[in-house]
C-alpha cells in the first residue's frame, strides 16, 4: 500500500528544521522518496499504516502535524481537481492543503478571503481529505492561508498544485528504479508557497 505523508511547518523561519533525505533514508525499508524540502514524501511500501507512522514519528526530530493519505485518494482528487484546463492567470498560484482527515464540516463553496473586495485566497473545493484552492502572490496571502484551519474544521498543511502533480508522477511509476529510493525529487522556485509561508512546495 502506497501512503503520502505531508508535514507540517517544517524548515520555516528557522522552526523546525531537518534534512527530509535524511529521514527518507532512515525509513529506506518503507522505500520512502523525499519530494522537495517542505516535508512531503511518498511511501511505497508502507506496509501496515499504524507501524510506519510510529516509525515516522520516532524518527522525526520534532513533534508536529502528519497528514497521511491512501495514494489512491490522492490520484482520485487529482483527476477531479476543479481546475480548468487552461494554466493560471499570472499572479495566481493554485494549491491544495491537506487534512488530517476527511471532515463533515463543509463550508458552502467557493469562499473567497477576504470576503469583500479583491481575494487573496479562494477555496474552490473539498474532497475528502483535500483542499482546492487558488492565492494570489501578496503579502497579505500569508495571513489568509492562516484562517484555512477555521474554515475546513481542523489543521491543514498547504503544497502548490505543481508539487501534487509531482507526487501523481511518481505514484504512475511504482516499479521506477532504484536510484528514486530514498532520493529527493526538487520542485522549482515557481511551485513554492509564499514568502514566509508555513508550508512550502
Amino acid at each position: 500500500m502506497a501512503l503520502v505523508v505531508f508535514l507540517r511547518g517544517v524548515n520555516v523561519g528557522g522552526h523546525r528544521r531537518f534534512r527530509p533525505s535524511l529521514l527518507a533514508t532512515q525509513l529506506e525499508r518503507y522505500d520512502v522518496v523525499n519530494i522537495g524540502a517542505a516535508g512531503t514524501f511518498v511511501v511505497r511500501n508502507a506496509g501496515s499504516r499504524s507501524a510506519f507512522e510510529a516509525a515516522l514519528r520516532s524518527a522525526l526530530p520534532f513533534d508536529t502535524h502528519v497528514m497521511i493519505c491512501d495514494a489512491r485518494d490522492l490520484l482520485c482528487a487529482h483527476a477531479e481537481h476543479p481546475y480548468d484546463a487552461r494554466p493560471p492567470r499570472a499572479g495566481v498560484v493554485r494549491f491544495v492543503s491537506v487534512r488530517s482527515k476527511a471532515s463533515r464540516l463543509q463550508p458552502s463553496l467557493p469562499v473567497q478571503l477576504p470576503h469583500a473586495g479583491r481575494w487573496l485566497v479562494r477555496v474552490l473545493a473539498v474532497e475528502g481529505q483535500f483542499v482546492f484552492g487558488e492565492y494570489r502572490r501578496h503579502m497579505k496571502t500569508i495571513g489568509y492561508l492562516g484562517q484555512l484551519d477555521k474554515l475546513v474544521g481542523g489543521p491543514v498543511t498547504t503544497r502548490n498544485w505543481n508539487t501534487i502533480a509531482t507526487i501523481v508522477a511518481l505514484l504512475a511509476q511504482p516499479n521506477s528504479a532504484p536510484t528514486l529510493r530514498a532520493s529527493t525529487l526538487r520542485t522549482s522556485r515557481s511551485e513554492r508557497a509564499p514568502r514566509g509561508s508555513t508550508d512550502r512546495a
